[in-house]
């Protein structure tokens, strides 16, 4: 048994068997891959690695598989299924995850069974089990990957401690207290407010840390540079999941044309500015801006860049992550009956309503070209729904 000091959970203990896991190439790479990507260039406190949030959910896991009662062989499948569910991450966790166009949880099955860790895992376990556990596939999996899992708990509490961003604190212990094991894990009548705590964290953390306007910029650049070193071939797909964030870096700064420009910007910090945005609240049906294709993306950049002069590689369109708040299916133990979280909680059903009210279509351009745009208008280039009346909306609501 080993004593780890945790920044966010305090004293962690790990097993001798955890220890082995650890002490793998694919666990070690999580060291070297930040948690939030490029969001330090935003918070400067953010550089905690998926390793951190590995352990911190291992911890969560543990204490969950106490609260509801699992035998010791359960326990600690549970832990080492929580220590392993990231381990498919990209450089730069999610930021990269787009051009990769494989879910890291796919990677994360490909890394169990044909890595160092296969054999360290067939000492004790199948790895099927694992794998099907890690994606959420049976009541242990709920835990690791359902609606209120220990993934959300610690990377929720990890990112608003690291950022500064107090929106976060979420009362994971009532949490945990209410989860209960009926066929399925449900949340106790008695744990509502502190399930739509983690709800509102969520969706505030969005706007402030997640998706916050700078994120999007700087995700974006990233993407793009990522994109056309996948594309030229200095950067090798298959391998990419073996690569951590400063191989990836030291890759794209040696190369010349935009891929060099954007790496020399992202260090530095100069980044794209945006030139206009429409909130996705004032618009009807803003479902559909979600389903526009790359391909029509791509060609209004194209023509953007063509109509204000632009070199096209720095004409970027970005729709924002769509809103999704996987916490309002959590189902409810009433004592007489099982139901969602959204059918008895009106805060839920009120931050539905409200999902779109931090998401933006955007479009940015490098600051020497913002001036120059000032005229653009997003209709000119994409059949997008019509906007609403908001100043008649406004009258209405004041008459």
């Amino acid at each position: 048994m080993k004593f780890l000091r945790d920044s966010v959970h305090g004293t962690l203990t790990l097993t001798e068997f955890e220890l082995k896991l650890i002490d793998t190439p694919p666990l070690q790479r999580l060291r070297r891959i930040r948690q939030l990507g490029f969001i330090n260039l935003i918070y400067p406190g953010a550089n905690h690695s998926r390793f951190e949030h590995s352990i911190g959910a291992l911890y969560l896991a543990s204490k969950l598989a106490d609260s509801i009662g699992l035998d010791e062989d359960k326990k600690n499948l549970l832990r080492v299924c929580a220590l392993l569910h990231d381990i498919g991450h990209g450089p730069f966790s999610h930021v990269s995850e787009p051009i990769l166009n494989i879910p890291h949880e796919e990677l994360t099955s490909y890394i169990i069974k044909n890595s160092e860790l296969t054999d360290v895992l067939n000492e004790k376990y199948r790895i099927n089990k694992i794998d099907e556990i890690i994606h959420g596939q049976n009541v242990l999996g709920q835990a690791i990957s359902g609606e209120l899992d220990v993934d959300r708990m610690d990377y929720l509490l990890r990112d608003s401690h690291y950022t500064g961003v107090a929106y976060g604190t979420i009362d994971v212990e009532r949490l945990i207290y209410n989860i209960k094991l009926e066929n399925n894990l449900v949340l106790d009548i008695k744990g509502i407010q502190a399930a739509e705590s983690m709800l509102v964290a969520r969706y505030f953390m969005y706007p402030s840390v997640y998706q916050h306007h700078t994120t999007r910029i700087v995700n974006a650049m990233f993407r793009r540079c990522l994109k056309y070193a996948v594309e030229e071939k200095i950067v090798d797909l298959e391998y990419l999941s073996k690569h951590d964030d400063s191989d990836l870096l030291c890759l794209c700064r040696n190369q010349n044309g935009i891929i060099g420009d954007f790496t020399s910007k992202l260090d530095n910090r100069k980044l794209l500015k945006n030139v206009k945005s429409i909130n996705l609240s004032e618009i009807e049906n803003p479902d559909k801006i979600f389903s526009i294709p790359k391909e029509k993306l791509l060609n209004a950049e194209i023509e953007i860049a063509e109509d204000y002069n632009i070199p096209h590689d720095y004409v970027i369109l970005s729709i924002p992550e769509y809103p999704s708040f996987d916490e309002a299916r959590t189902q409810v133990s009433t004592g007489d009956a099982i139901v969602k979280l959204s059918e008895i909680s009106s805060i839920v059903n009120a931050l539905n309503d409200a999902k779109f009210n931090y998401a933006e279509l955007c479009v940015y351009v490098p600051q020497e070209y913002k001036e120059k745009m000032s005229n653009f208008d997003f209709y000119d280039y994409l059949d997008l729904p019509k906007q609403k009346n908001i100043h008649n909306k406004q009258l209405k609501l004041i008459s």
